[in-house]
């Protein structure tokens, strides 16, 4: 055997003999993730987070959905009980009164349960009588406007108040032009609206 080998086999012989052995491999490690039940609990932690989520993005959008709701309802109530004016001494529909009128078809068209009473009015000019009627020809033809594309006469009624409710005090031109109206009240079907 050569010297070098001779050499070495000493060492390694002098090394086993001083208690100086390699070191031992490794023990297999030990699992450090979740047990099963970890695992299922937290799988169930996971949908039921997943379905609260969910409830509250559908609460939200019923309420988005119901305020929308109220909304278009407000709209519709403020559009149907819009005031239409009329000229001095006339019951003829102008044409700001038929762009009013019109606005108020298709709101009456998709709630046929609503109900509207036109409410006839006068400026102070005239006799009380005179004004009377004044008012009942002015409430009528706001009716058969509406009437004429196709609704239902059963769904209006009017009734004149003459010159005895005025929105408007004085004697003025301005104030004449105000109370020259038909006002409207929803007498049944409100709640329809915005639906």
């Amino acid at each position: 055997m050569s010297r070098s080998r001779l050499i070495l086999a000493a060492c390694a012989t002098m090394l086993i003999a001083a208690g100086c052995r390699p070191d031992p491999p490794p023990p297999d490690p030990v699992p450090t993730g979740p047990t099963a039940e970890e695992l299922e609990r937290m799988r169930q932690d996971s949908i039921r987070a997943a379905e609260e989520a969910a409830r509250r993005e559908r609460e939200r959008m019923e309420q988005e959905a119901a305020a929308a709701r109220e909304r278009a309802a407000a709209a519709a109530r403020r559009t149907l009980m819009e005031v239409v004016y009329f000229d001095y001494d006339e019951a003829t529909i102008r044409p700001d009164t038929e762009e009013r009128l019109r606005a108020k078809l298709d709101i009456l068209r998709d709630t046929p349960g609503v109900r509207l009473r036109m409410e006839g009015h006068a400026d102070e000019r005239g006799t009380s009588e005179y004004n009377f009627a004044l008012g009942n020809d002015r409430a009528e033809s706001v009716i058969r406007f509406l009437t004429g594309f196709g609704l239902d006469m059963g769904r209006f009624s009017s009734v004149s108040y003459g010159e005895e409710r005025p929105v408007a005090q004085g004697s003025t031109e301005d104030a004449w032009a105000q109370n020259r109206r038909v006002e409207f009240v929803i007498t049944a079907g409100g709640n329809d609206l915005g639906r």
